[in-house]
């Protein structure tokens, strides 16, 4: 199956992958709103059950384009380490 890989031109690490080249009709259009001016082509990729994608999980990404056309890698959350850390003992002496 071919997909073609799309990035926001507003948010860093934002795709969409369409099932047909430049055909944004199936995507809402609010999602398509946020990826900025005009989403930016990045390359065409063929997408088998046995070749992995580094952050996304093909199978899903294929089932998404065969039911809705497009699929969308989001960008991954950022890791605050502030939150990681439980507030230092008090110690009485």
């Amino acid at each position: 199956m071919n997909t073609y890989i799309y990035k926001s031109s507003r948010k860093d690490e934002l795709y969409i992958y369409l099932a047909k080249k430049d055909d944004f009709s199936q995507v809402p259009q609010p999602l398509y709103d946020s990826m900025g001016r005009e989403p930016i082509f990045v390359m065409a990729l063929e997408l088998t059950p046995d070749r992995p994608l580094a952050r996304e999980d093909v199978d899903i990404v294929m089932k998404n384009l065969e039911n809705q056309g497009f699929h969308v890698q989001i960008p991954p959350q950022s890791l605050n380490i502030t939150t990681n850390f439980k507030e230092p003992a008090k110690y009485v002496s």
